[in-house]
């Protein structure tokens, strides 16, 4: 927590109050498309697989969580990732200049495709990196779910009575948060190797990286250290946002139920 503190004022007095929220733009442009995708999908999966599951193998439906999640996010990553490479491009973007303006998510992307246009590689630099995403959004995924969905039902469980709008995001934020923070940290060194393959600015290399190379790479440089990173930052910020996410998106869906009943 304190490196995070530490890190957030060494932005503000080096690059100025603006610059702490740099790539804000391509993170929104990203997590309206994929929590459209990632939300409807999960629900999807998890229905039907818990449908066929308590009908043929009771025993398997305590797995469903891990492996609607683990579908859900993988089309959610794959569809969205050229604006996640975006997004972490100019997050990682230092100006030479107080005064230069930071490139926008279409800038980003053409810069990412121009140095190999007229290439075979041209628009797969656009998913460059992405199997180190799916190799940590996938875990992620899984480990998120399959601790936020027990928990959401016993928290529900234990208030025992009639689902409302407070009670709905009372146990989905508690168990978000939880989940969130608990998958965060287990999946950092996936995350720090998913930053690594995207800020490469090498072409040929970032073409040919893979993630068990990066994470070899990061455990040479930087050792246990190396590979936890950011942890503080990414479970500080994994966890509310999980909480915020599942809460508003269940909600939402308790406010719509009601209304086509009425």
């Amino acid at each position: 927590m304190f490196s995070t503190k530490l890190s957030a004022r060494n932005n503000f007095m080096q690059e100025g109050f603006s610059r702490l929220w740099r790539g804000t733009n391509a993170s929104l442009t990203l997590a309206i498309p994929t929590v459209g995708i990632y939300m409807p999908c999960y629900d999807y999966f998890r229905n039907i697989m818990e449908e066929f599951t308590t009908e043929k193998s009771p025993s398997l439906t305590v797995y469903v969580p891990l492996v609607a999640g683990t579908i859900a996010r993988s089309l959610a990553c794959i569809s969205c990732y050229p604006v996640e490479l975006a997004r972490t491009r100019m997050q990682a973007f230092k100006g030479t200049q107080r005064n230069v303006k930071l490139p926008g998510v279409w800038k980003t992307l053409v810069d990412v495709v121009n140095p190999v246009k007229g290439s075979n590689n041209g628009y797969r630099m656009l998913w460059t990196g992405l199997g180190a995403q799916l190799a940590r959004d996938v875990p992620f995924s899984a480990i998120c779910w399959s601790i936020l969905e027990p928990t959401r039902r016993s928290i529900q469980s234990a208030m025992g009575e009639e689902p409302r709008a407070g009670s709905i995001i009372g146990a989905n934020f508690a168990a978000g948060f939880v989940a969130g923070a608990v998958a965060a940290a287990a999946t950092c060194p996936l995350d720090v190797a998913k930053t690594r393959r995207q800020i490469e600015k090498n072409t040929d290399r970032a073409m040919t990286m893979t993630t068990r190379q990066t994470l070899a790479e990061i455990w040479r440089d930087g050792g246990m250290r190396g590979m936890f990173s950011g942890a503080g930052a990414r479970v500080g910020r994994a966890g509310p946002s999980v909480a915020i996410v599942v809460s508003f998106y269940e909600v939402v869906k308790y406010g719509l139920h009601n209304f086509h009943q009425q």
